[in-house]
C-alpha cells in the first residue's frame, strides 16, 4: 500500500513539474508593449494592453487531457508552417491539373475565409467577456490579442481612419508575421504576399468591431523581400480606391482582393445572372407561344370560310400541330426549370387536348399513359419532335381508329441508355388508302430522323402501333 502511495505521489510531482514548465513557456505575465499606434490612439490601446494582459495571465496547460486553457477558454496550438507554405504546397499538389496561380488563389481564398471567421468569432467572445461597446475599444483589443496568440505584432500607421462607415481605412504593418517568417525560416521566397490568414483574421476582427463589411489586402510582404508586411483594410467596395491612392507604382491591378467567402459571392452573382437569363428565356417562350396562338386563331378563322370538309379537316390538323408547339413553349415558361420539360405531364396534357379537339362524335375513348423511366424530363430538342410525333399518331387514331369506343395507349420505358416510346390504339387499323400520301404519316419518319430514332409501325385489323426507339 505504501509503495502505491509513493508511486502516486511521484507521478503527481512529475505532472506538476511538467505543468510548471509548460506554463512558464506560455507565460504572458510580463510582456512589453505589443502594439505600435499613433499618439491619438495610445490611451485607448494602453487600456487594451492591460485588459488583454489580464485575460492571458490565467493559463493552464493540461497535456494529460490534451488541453490548453486560457481564462476558461480552450485554445489549440498549430505549427505555423503547416498553415502557411506547407498548406500551399499540398494544395498545389491536389490541384496539379490547374494552373499554379489558380491553385494558389483557391488555397488563399480558403485560408482567408477560415481566418476571417476566426477573427469575427474571437472578437465577438472577447468583446462580451471584456464588456466592450465602443467600436474603437473593440478594435484596440484585436491587435493586442493578435500578439498574445502568436500571429504578429501590429503597427497602425498615421494615415489610418478607423470610422464605422464608408470612410474606414486602416493601414498597418505586421511585424514578425507567422506566415512570412515561416517562409523566411524555410529559406523560401515568394513572388506574391503570403500573409493571407493575417489579412483574414484582421478584417474579421475589425468587421465585428465596427459592424461593417471589411477586407484586407497585403500590398508588400517580408517573404517577398520587402522591409515590412504592410496591409490596407477598407470596405470591399472602397478598397481599390485606397489601393490606387497608396500605390505610387500603380501595381494595384495585380493585387488579389480577398472577399469573405469568395465562392459564395461568386455563386450569388452567378445565381443572379442565371435568374435574369431564365426570366428572359421565359419571356421569349411566352412570346413565341402567344405568336403561335395568333397563328392558330388566324387558321381557325380561315378554316371557317371553307365549304370543303376535307380542306377543313386538313386545316384542323395544321392547327393541332401549331397548338402542340405552343403548348410546349407554355410548359417551359410556366415551369421553374426553363431548360427541360416534364414529359409525363406534357404527353398527358397533349393527349387530353387532342381528344377534346377531335372527339366531336362522342366516341368513348380510354386514354392510358404509362411513363416508366427514372428521369421524366427531356430537353426541348427532343420534347418538341416527340410532341409533334405524338400529335400525328393520336390525331390519326382519334379521327379514324374507332367507331363507338376504344383505347389509345402510350408507354415510355428506359433500358440500357435507350428509350422506347410505344403509342397506338386497339381500333380497326390503318386503311390501305391512308398508308401513304398523307402529310401526317409523312411527317412521323421525318420527325424521327430529327432525334435519330428508329421507327417501327405495326398495322393490323386489331389496331395500329408505333414503336420509336431513341438514345438518351
Amino acid at each position: 500500500m505504501a509503495s502505491e502511495l509513493e508511486k502516486l505521489k511521484a507521478e503527481v510531482d512529475r505532472l506538476q513539474k511538467e505543468n510548471a514548465i509548460l506554463k512558464q513557456s506560455l507565460d504572458f505575465g510580463a510582456p512589453k508593449t505589443t502594439v505600435i499606434v499613433p499618439e491619438a490612439f495610445k490611451a485607448i490601446f494602453d487600456v487594451a494592453e492591460a485588459n488583454v494582459k489580464k485575460y492571458f495571465s490565467n493559463v493552464d496547460s493540461d497535456p494529460e487531457h490534451g488541453e490548453i486553457i486560457i481564462n476558461g477558454e480552450r485554445y489549440v496550438l498549430f505549427r505555423a508552417a503547416a498553415i502557411s507554405y506547407e498548406f500551399l504546397d499540398v494544395f498545389k499538389e491536389f490541384y496539379s491539373n490547374y494552373p499554379e496561380d489558380e491553385a494558389v488563389q483557391i488555397a488563399n481564398n480558403f485560408l482567408f475565409d477560415i481566418a476571417h471567421v476566426l477573427g469575427k468569432e474571437d472578437a465577438k467572445v472577447f468583446h462580451q467577456r471584456m464588456k466592450l461597446s465602443d467600436p474603437l475599444q473593440k478594435l484596440s483589443a484585436g491587435p493586442v490579442h493578435f500578439a498574445y496568440t502568436g500571429w504578429a505584432n501590429v503597427e497602425i500607421l498615421p494615415e489610418s481612419n478607423p470610422n464605422p462607415d464608408d470612410t474606414f481605412l486602416l493601414k498597418f504593418h505586421h511585424h514578425n508575421s507567422f506566415e512570412a517568417q515561416s517562409w523566411i525560416k524555410a529559406k523560401r521566397k515568394s513572388e506574391i504576399p503570403v500573409c493571407t490568414m493575417n489579412s483574414g483574421y484582421s478584417s474579421g476582427w475589425c468587421a465585428e468591431s465596427f459592424g461593417i463589411p471589411l477586407t484586407t489586402v497585403e500590398i508588400c510582404c517580408e517573404a517577398q523581400g520587402a522591409k515590412h508586411c504592410t496591409f490596407i483594410m477598407a470596405p470591399p467596395h472602397k478598397i481599390h480606391e485606397y489601393l490606387e491612392k497608396m500605390d505610387p507604382e500603380k501595381k494595384s491591378a495585380n493585387y488579389e482582393v480577398p472577399v469573405f467567402f469568395q465562392r459564395k459571392y461568386n455563386e450569388d452573382k452567378l445565381r443572379q445572372s442565371l435568374l435574369q437569363k431564365e426570366t428572359l428565356l421565359k419571356e421569349v417562350h411566352h412570346r413565341v407561344k402567344n405568336n403561335l396562338q395568333v397563328i392558330s386563331s388566324l387558321l381557325n378563322l380561315q378554316k371557317n370560310t371553307f365549304q370543303d370538309e376535307r380542306l377543313r379537316t386538313e386545316f384542323m390538323s395544321s392547327i393541332s400541330r401549331v397548338n402542340t408547339m405552343a403548348r410546349i413553349h407554355e410548359m417551359i415558361y410556366g415551369d421553374k426549370n426553363v431548360s427541360s420539360i416534364n414529359i409525363e405531364k406534357y404527353f398527358t396534357k397533349l393527349l387530353r387536348s387532342l381528344f377534346q379537339l377531335y372527339n366531336s362524335a362522342g366516341i368513348e375513348i380510354e386514354l392510358n399513359v404509362d411513363i416508366d423511366v427514372t428521369d421524366v424530363v427531356f430537353f426541348p430538342d427532343k420534347a418538341i419532335p416527340l410532341g409533334l410525333i405524338l400529335n400525328e399518331i393520336a390525331s390519326n387514331s382519334f379521327k379514324h381508329a374507332f367507331k363507338t369506343k376504344g383505347k389509345f395507349y402510350l408507354k415510355l420505358v428506359e433500358s440500357e441508355n435507350r428509350y422506347t416510346l410505344t403509342a397506338g390504339d386497339n381500333g380497326q387499323g390503318l386503311p390501305p388508302v391512308l398508308k401513304e400520301g398523307t402529310l401526317g404519316l409523312s411527317l412521323i419518319p421525318i420527325l424521327c430522323e430529327q432525334i435519330d430514332a428508329q421507327l417501327e409501325v405495326i398495322n393490323s385489323p386489331n389496331g395500329l402501333e408505333y414503336c420509336i426507339r431513341f438514345d438518351k
